[in-house]
């Protein structure tokens, strides 16, 4: 696939006669700034919750970041019948907000079909795997869209992206599925992502999907599981054990990165922010689980 290292970041959504289309911000050949924020949402869908993800996204609105990176399931989908029309609508969810890029995951509620994949990179703007460039960062969109397990291309594709960006000092994968949750959780190196991750100096790998809020470390590599943005919560959904509705918004400092996980504020949630490292495998740390 083409390199979208120089166009990728002027590529967002818009909404034109009801549907989404690939917009070119006009932002010329003008460098991006050392220094940005960036907004990351989790799943839309996933049972999506009325008026949740309308709510994160005007919170994500009053940041003004320069772009939102979404880890998939952005429609319910699973039907080829009615999947265009609910991209359309999600397309008027976001007319208010077109002035900021939109970098999609492709989640299983996205993609589950050759007819919802054209569909996808039709209204998503992407093919299901790119990448782009923001400044000193460069972010890795990967496609596990249709499988537990990163599928073999993906692995071919990220490591020859990340090869062709080795300059960059700070290096970000995006997927929907957590493929590696398992692997990191008991702390084994020994799988391929892990592996081409530390090969060219990847310093966060994130993904949603299961809709609970979790940190974990292995080699330098940190792994971030989102928040719903508007999924349903799970089994005890407490905020202490992760489950709660939200954003993540980071700030970006050359090659360095800090965020922040902002909770919706009412009635969707209480607004509490916290760190990224007040967060583990299990949800808040134990110093914080009064929460």
């Amino acid at each position: 696939m083409p390199d979208r290292s120089r166009t990728g970041i002027r590529r967002g959504l818009a909404v034109v006669g009801g549907a989404l289309v690939g917009l070119l911000l006009g932002l010329g050949g003008a460098a991006a700034p050392a220094s940005f924020r960036f907004a990351i949402l989790g799943d839309r869908t996933g049972e999506a919750q009325p008026g949740v993800y309308e709510q994160v996204w005007k919170e994500v609105a009053g940041e003004n970041p320069a772009f939102v990176v979404g880890v998939g399931d952005t429609i319910q989908g699973m039907n080829d019948r009615s999947a265009e029309e609910e991209w359309r609508q999600i397309g008027r969810v976001l007319a208010p907000f077109r002035r900021f890029p939109l970098y999609l995951a492709a989640g299983n509620h996205d993609i589950w079909s050759p007819a919802s994949e054209r569909l996808f990179q039709r209204y998503a703007a992407h093919p299901p795997h790119y990448s782009f460039d923001y400044g000193q960062a460069h972010f890795t969109i990967l496609d596990n869209s249709r499988s537990d397990q990163l599928p073999d291309r993906e692995l071919v594709f990220l490591e020859a992206d990340l090869k062709a960006h080795a300059g960059q000092p700070l290096k970000i994968i995006v997927s929907h599925r957590p493929s590696w949750l398992v692997d990191v959780a008991l702390g084994n190196p020994n799988f391929p992502l892990h592996q081409v991750a530390r090969q060219y100096g990847v310093r966060y790998v994130i993904a949603g999907h299961i809709h609970q809020m979790l940190r974990l470390e292995l080699e330098g590599v940190t792994y971030i599981s989102m928040a719903s943005s508007g999924g349903h919560l799970r089994l005890s959904e407490a905020y202490r054990d992760g489950w709660f509705f939200g954003h993540a918004l980071v700030a970006v400092d050359g090659g360095s990165a800090g965020f922040e996980i902002r909770e919706a504020g009412p009635p969707h949630g209480h607004g509490r922010i916290t760190k990224l490292t007040d967060w583990g495998m299990t949800g808040l740390a134990a110093r914080d689980r009064k929460q």
